[in-house]
């Protein structure tokens, strides 16, 4: 999932977020401190990064196998 721009209930920005969250709890910071390093104090907002899942990785997997079989049933 991409993550989206605004919270979808309050509307806040937290789009722009995402790439410094992502750096930082891979690093091994804590989550909550994280969020609230980012001014996400609603739990609404909070839960737009807790909850995303990037998944565009396993698609293009996907994708990419699609057209390898599509050039091996169209080999003349």
């Amino acid at each position: 999932m991409i993550i989206p721009v605004r919270c979808f209930t309050c509307g806040k920005l937290v789009g722009d977020k995402w790439e410094k969250f992502s750096r930082q709890i891979k690093t091994g910071e804590n989550a909550s401190d994280v969020l609230d390093s980012l001014g996400l104090k609603k739990y609404c907002c909070r839960r737009m990064l807790l909850s995303n899942v990037e998944i565009i990785d396993e698609v293009l997997r996907f994708n990419i196998e699609t057209e390898k079989r599509k050039e091996a049933h169209n080999f003349y």
